[in-house]
């Protein structure tokens, strides 16, 4: 089983890479981008086959290492 987990800052949560980001693509001619947000994905490869079981392990992933829960939400896809 395959696991997509996404890691982004807490609204709120200021985004220096985020507002970069936003600079570069002004100074590269694109002015309609408001803001930026930037985040992670990480891939898991599970050799979990039950998906309760993977999710189970994936939450505890996220809480215990993939995110910082106190600036970071997560979420995650499972297939």
């Amino acid at each position: 089983m395959k696991a997509k987990v996404t890691v982004m800052l807490k609204t709120g949560v200021l985004d220096p890479q985020g507002e970069a980001v936003k600079s570069a693509l002004g100074s590269l001619g694109f002015e309609g981008v408001d803001a930026v947000r930037q985040g992670k994905v990480i891939e898991l490869d599970l050799a979990e086959s039950d998906r309760a079981a993977a999710e189970t392990a994936v939450t505890e992933m996220c809480e215990k290492l993939l995110a910082n829960t106190v600036i970071e939400s997560y979420s995650f896809e499972l297939a």
